[in-house]
C-alpha cells in the first residue's frame, strides 16, 4: 500500500508540474522526444528494410544447400574470381542421381534449371521476356509452389519429360484474357505444352526482381529437350542441385561437410585440388543483409544519443526546479516522519513519468510515420521497439532525475519548512 501510495503521489505531482509550466514542460521534454523518434524510427525503417529484402529471397527457401559452378560471394577474403568459377563443370544429371542414392544428412533433393528471355505463344499471341524453369523431382518439397488453379507436376510427368507446363499469373493473364488457360496447349520454341496448373499471383517483389508472375515451369527434362543442359559442359545452360537439410546450423554443416566429400570424390579431386563446385546458402545473404543493418542501427543510435542526452539535461532542469518550488512541502512530509528514500523515490517517479512522456511522444510520431508511403516498402512499427523507446525513455528519467532526487532526500527538515 506504502509503494502504490508513493507511485499515486508522485504521479499526481508531475501531472501538475505538467498542467502548471506546460511550455516549460514541453520545452524541456522535446529532446526526449526528438531523441526516441530518431531511434526508433530508424531502427524501424531498418527493421522493415531488413525484413522486405529478406522476404525477396523467399522463393529460395530455408535449410537449402544450392550446388553450383558459382558462388554467390567470393570464396574467400579476395576478388569474386568469376574467370575461374566460370570454366568449372556445371552440376549434372549423374550427380544429382548419385547424391540422391547416397546423401544421409538430406530431408530432400532436386535438380532444376533456369533460362530467362523465352517467348512463350498461343496462337497469334505471345510474351517475351519469360523466365523459363525446368524443375526436378523433389522441387516442390523444397520451394514454395502455389498452384492456385489447376495441378502440379506428377511423378510421371517430370520422370517422363512429359509436354506439360504450369504458368505465371501474369503469362496467364497475357495469353488467355478472356478465359482459363487449364488444359489449353501454348507453344516453346516450336514445341507444344499442355497447360496443367496456374500459380498464385505474387506481385513485385520489394527489390524489383521479377516474381513467378512471369515465369513458366516445365518438367526437367522436358526442359533439356529445348536446351542443353545437365551433362557437365561449362558452355550449356547451368543446371543446379538443391539440397534441403535441417533448419540447425549444425545439421546444414554436416550436410555440407558430406555433400563436400561425395563430390569431390565423384569428380576425382585429389586431396590438394581446389573445389570445382559451389555451395551456396540463402543464410549467407541474410546473414550479410543483418550485419550491413546492424551498421545503420549503431549510426541510429549516435544519431538519437545527442537528442536524448539533451532531454536529459531538460528533464533534469524541471527536477531541480520542482524540488526548489516544493522545499516547503519536502520539509513538511520529512518532519511528519517521511523517509529519505520516500523522497527520493518520489521524485525519480516524477522525473522517469516526464520522460516516459517525451518517448510515448516519439514512438507516436514513429506511428505516424508507418502510413508514410514508402512505394514498395511496408513499414511497420514492431512491438520490441515500442519497448525499446519506453525502456530508453525510462532509463533517461532515472538517470536525469537521481541527482534531483538525492538533493531532495537529504535536506533537513527544519530548513526546508522555512525556505521561501
Amino acid at each position: 500500500m506504502l509503494v502504490l501510495r508513493l507511485i499515486g503521489e508522485s504521479f499526481a505531482f508531475a501531472w501538475k508540474a505538467l498542467k502548471s509550466n506546460v511550455l516549460r514542460t514541453i520545452l524541456s521534454l522535446l529532446g526526449v522526444t526528438v531523441g526516441i523518434f530518431a531511434i526508433i524510427a530508424v531502427f524501424t525503417l531498418v527493421d522493415s528494410l531488413e525484413k522486405n529484402i529478406k522476404d525477396s529471397f523467399n522463393f529460395l527457401g530455408t535449410g537449402t544447400i544450392y550446388v553450383g559452378k558459382m558462388p554467390w560471394a567470393p570464396e574467400g577474403n579476395g576478388p569474386y574470381k568469376w574467370w575461374e568459377y566460370f570454366r568449372r563443370p556445371t552440376p549434372t544429371v549423374n550427380e544429382f542421381r548419385f547424391l540422391k542414392a547416397t546423401l544421409r544428412n538430406k530431408t530432400a533433393i532436386s535438380i532444376h534449371a533456369a533460362r530467362g528471355g523465352a517467348t512463350i505463344k498461343r496462337g497469334s499471341s505471345s510474351i517475351g521476356d519469360i523466365g523459363l524453369r525446368g524443375v526436378g523431382e523433389g522441387y516442390d518439397e523444397i520451394n514454395d509452389i502455389n498452384v492456385e488453379d489447376g495441378r502440379y507436376f506428377t511423378p510421371d510427368d517430370i520422370n517422363g519429360g512429359r509436354s506439360v507446363a504450369i504458368m505465371g499469373f501474369e503469362v496467364a493473364k497475357a495469353l488467355f484474357p478472356n478465359g482459363s488457360p487449364i488444359g489449353q496447349n501454348i507453344k516453346i520454341k516450336d514445341l507444344s505444352y499442355k497447360v496443367v496448373g496456374i500459380l498464385k499471383r505474387e506481385g513485385q517483389s520489394f527489390l524489383g526482381m521479377r516474381s513467378s508472375d512471369y515465369s513458366v515451369l516445365v518438367p526437367y527434362n522436358s526442359f533439356r529437350k529445348l536446351y542443353q543442359t545437365g551433362t557437365g559442359n561449362w558452355r550449356e545452360v547451368e543446371s543446379t542441385i538443391s539440397v534441403k537439410g535441417s533448419d540447425l546450423d549444425l545439421g546444414l554443416v554436416e550436410l555440407e561437410n558430406e555433400m563436400r566429400g561425395l563430390l569431390r570424390g565423384r569428380r576425382g579431386l585429389r586431396p590438394g585440388d581446389k573445389d570445382n563446385f559451389a555451395f551456396n546458402r540463402p543464410e549467407a545473404i541474410a546473414n550479410a543483409i543483418g550485419q550491413l543493418f546492424d551498421v545503420v542501427g549503431i549510426a541510429g543510435w549516435i544519431i538519437g544519443g545527442f537528442s536524448i542526452l539533451v532531454g536529459g539535461f531538460g528533464i533534469a532542469n524541471i527536477m531541480f526546479v520542482s524540488v526548489k518550488e516544493r522545499t516547503p512541502i519536502i520539509g513538511l512530509q520529512k518532519s511528519l516522519g517521511a523517509k529519505n528514500y520516500f523522497i527520493l523515490f518520489q521524485f525519480l517517479f516524477e522525473a522517469v513519468f516526464l520522460s516516459l512522456i517525451g518517448g510515448l511522444a516519439g514512438i507516436f510520431l514513429v506511428f505516424l510515420l508507418t502510413f508514410a508511403p514508402f512505394g514498395s516498402l511496408q513499414v511497420a512499427l514492431s512491438a520490441k521497439n515500442i519497448i525499446l523507446g519506453l525502456g530508453v525513455s525510462s532509463v533517461i528519467g532515472l538517470i536525469a532525475g537521481i541527482v534531483p532526487a538525492a538533493v531532495a532526500a537529504r535536506m533537513d527538515p527544519v530548513i526546508a519548512i522555512r525556505a521561501n
